[in-house]
Formats: structure tokens, sequence, C-alpha cells
């Protein structure tokens, strides 16, 4: 009779939990800003220590970038799929000194369980961008806030 009792309680404790109330949650997990070489690599072997080697040498030699690329982890739980948009900001110093900001945003789609994605500042837009000082990305729901994670500069 006690484990019925027991059984019981953890079924209403995981019932609560799960349960929908129909408020639009979400977070920003992880953002992982990589340095792209010419040939759109980000690293030259599937090592996580060749990837910050690698990095490190793009970092030194600033001529063979060609683009940086934020992967993003991220999930939301109560919300249409069709509203999310995952936003990045930037801020940057070109070579003269002066500051400049862009954004990246793009619409997602939630799955189950957290996803990937990935922005792109490449091209013309990266060379005219300059250097890199602060990030701040963030997951809307239409036009509500529901995750973000910044730089420590920002």
């Amino acid at each position: 009779m006690r484990r019925f009792f027991v059984g019981l309680l953890l079924l209403g404790s995981l019932a609560a939990t799960f349960a929908s109330d129909g408020i639009t949650t979400g977070r920003v997990i992880k953002v992982l800003p990589l340095f792209l070489d010419l040939k759109g690599r980000d690293a030259l072997s599937p090592s996580l220590f060749d990837r910050d080697a690698y990095q490190f040498q793009l970092r030194q030699r600033t001529n063979e970038i060609s683009a940086i690329r934020f992967d993003v982890l991220w999930k939301a739980a109560n919300t249409e799929a069709a509203n999310l948009k995952l936003r990045i900001e930037l801020r940057g110093v070109d070579a003269q000194g002066l500051p400049h900001q862009t954004t990246l945003e793009r619409s997602v789609t939630r799955g189950y369980f957290s996803r990937w994605d990935a922005l792109t500042l490449g091209g013309h837009e990266y060379k005219n961008f300059g250097e890199l000082i602060a990030w701040r990305t963030t997951l809307w729901a239409g036009d509500q806030l529901i995750g973000e994670q910044k730089s420590f500069l920002w």
C-alpha cells in the first residue's frame, strides 16, 4: 500500500512538472562565435582541441578569415513555431577606430529538445565590420523576448 501512495505521489509531481500552463518560455543555452577561413572551415579536423588551436591561428592571421559564424544552442516551449526568431546583435570597431553595429536575424522552428542554429556574418559585410568587440544573442517569440545571452563586454 505504501508503494502505491509513493508511486501516486511521484506520478502527480511529474504531471505537475510537465503541465502546460500556456506561458511561452525559452532560453539561449550556449553561443559559440567561430571564425571561418577562406574555404569556410572552422577547424581542420573534427577534434575540439584542433578546432580551438585553429581558431587561435585564425585570430593571429586575420587576413585568412573570411567570415564569423555564431553557433547557437537554444530551446523553447509553448510557442508557435512560425513566430520564433533568433537575433544576434554585433558591436565592432573598424580599422579607423569607428564603431559599427549590425544585426543578424533568422526565423527558427522549435523541436522537442534543444536545437543548434548558425548565423554567419561574411563576405563584404564582414570585411567592412572590422574587429568584433561584443555580441548579444536573443530568442524572440513574436515581439516577446524569451531568452538572451551576451558577451562579457556587452
